[in-house]
């Protein structure tokens, strides 16, 4: 049986895959649950406290996805395939990917502390891939979590590029764009 705070999450989450973030308010989180605005603070502090709750939740299911990958053998298939997922991720939900990833948020984690302490269910799932490889001889040496947060913001800045409108290609173009990038930047980590 869902609580009342997972119906609070799951009409937000519409709210936000069909107008954004802004349009994310307690009013209308409320009339979508029916309940009145004031008993949404029974469970979520404030605005901020909502959002982050959608961002995390985000998180939670893509490193879900994540974890569920067939895995192929290779670290290069791999990493790809991982990249894939987000891409996956992010062009089905937009918003929630704007969310997640660009919207300046209390509490979001940051690079260096946050991914070191292992507080990201993403970018660590791709640190342990770069470290293995590295382990592996298959990378050269040099700061996995640095290689893990190029390879997000190599994702992350093409995707960004892609949503703007700032890369003129059909869906299926910029993937093929998209996995290229992949391929020739781990091709320059090889050993």
């Amino acid at each position: 049986m869902r609580t009342t705070a997972d119906k609070i999450l799951a009409t937000a989450r519409q709210i936000l895959d069909r107008e954004g973030a802004a349009a994310v308010t307690m009013r209308s989180v409320a009339r979508g649950v029916k309940i009145t605005p004031m008993a949404i603070y029974r469970h979520f502090s404030d605005r901020e406290a909502l959002l982050n709750g959608l961002a995390d939740q985000g998180f939670a299911d893509l490193a879900i996805q994540l974890k569920q990958i067939a895995w192929p053998k290779s670290l290069e298939a791999r990493l790809r395939r991982m990249s894939d997922v987000y891409l996956d991720h992010a062009l089905a939900h937009p918003h929630l990917f704007e969310l997640m990833f660009l919207t300046k948020r209390p509490g979001a984690r940051q690079y260096p502390q946050d991914f070191q302490a292992d507080r990201s269910p993403t970018a660590s799932l791709v640190m342990r891939e770069v470290r293995a490889g590295m382990k592996a001889g298959v990378l050269r040496s040099g700061e996995p979590w640095e290689i893990a947060l190029h390879l997000g913001a190599l994702s992350h800045g093409l995707i960004v590029l892609y949503l703007g409108e700032r890369i003129g290609a059909t869906p299926q173009g910029f993937r093929r764009l998209y996995q290229k990038a992949f391929k020739t930047y781990f091709h320059g980590l090889l050993a």
